[in-house]
């Protein structure tokens, strides 16, 4: 038997009947009544234990999304004037920052408007860094799979999110990207497979 937890998801708004019966039914057969469970409105994680496990092992889980009581906390969003008050603050403070550069260095030439194309490479850059491109040559490159994937779905996220409000140019290049850097986690993943799939080497025979 496995020692790993498997969980349940359980919508108590749902099944909130039927725990109220279970609690019910749980106070009569108990010794000392338990202490009610304090309201929630999000989705429980129940780990699954023997029957005899301590209610201890029952967690609550936070809410996958946002739902209607989550969006309720936000804090209203800045008004139209405020968003342009602070876009024209931003916009002299990052001038002054500009201007303070170019007088230290007066080599260094203005610096270009960022584009879209700046956006989705420096996605580009980060998934390909995250999967070892880069590395020095004679060193072994360091890679980090878990957020080169998470990196890949956020260009996934943003291909979907922005369907239809991109030019040609633009969605060509989002879609080169999205696919090279794909292309690169299937390869790597491969090895990594392959690595795993092989018996370990015994160690080498020691000297008596």
């Amino acid at each position: 038997m496995s020692d790993t937890p498997k969980f349940e998801v359980i919508d108590r708004r749902k099944f909130k009947a039927a725990e109220e019966e279970q609690e019910s039914h749980k106070a009569d057969h108990a010794e000392e009544p338990a202490s009610p469970e304090p309201p929630s409105a999000g989705p429980r994680l129940v780990v699954n234990e023997p029957r005899n496990a301590p209610e201890s092992a029952v967690v609550e889980a936070p809410d996958a999304g946002l739902g209607e009581e989550a969006e309720a906390d936000l804090p209203p969003a800045p008004t139209a004037e405020e968003s342009h008050e602070q876009k024209v603050a931003y916009d002299a403070s990052a001038q002054r920052l500009e201007d303070i550069i170019r007088a230290q260095n007066p080599a260094v030439g203005a610096q270009p408007a960022i584009t879209f194309e700046h956006l989705v490479q420096q996605f580009y850059v980060s998934a390909m860094i995250q999967m070892g491109a880069g590395a020095q040559e004679g060193q072994r490159p360091r890679v980090d799979i878990l957020g080169a994937r998470t990196t890949i779905d956020l260009l996934g996220v943003l291909a979907e999110k922005t369907r239809g409000n991109l030019t040609e140019t633009e969605d060509r290049a989002l879609q080169m990207v999205l696919f090279e850097v794909r292309m690169a986690f299937l390869e790597l993943t491969s090895m990594i497979s392959m690595q795993a799939m092989q018996p370990p080497q015994p160690p080498p025979p020691g000297k008596r």
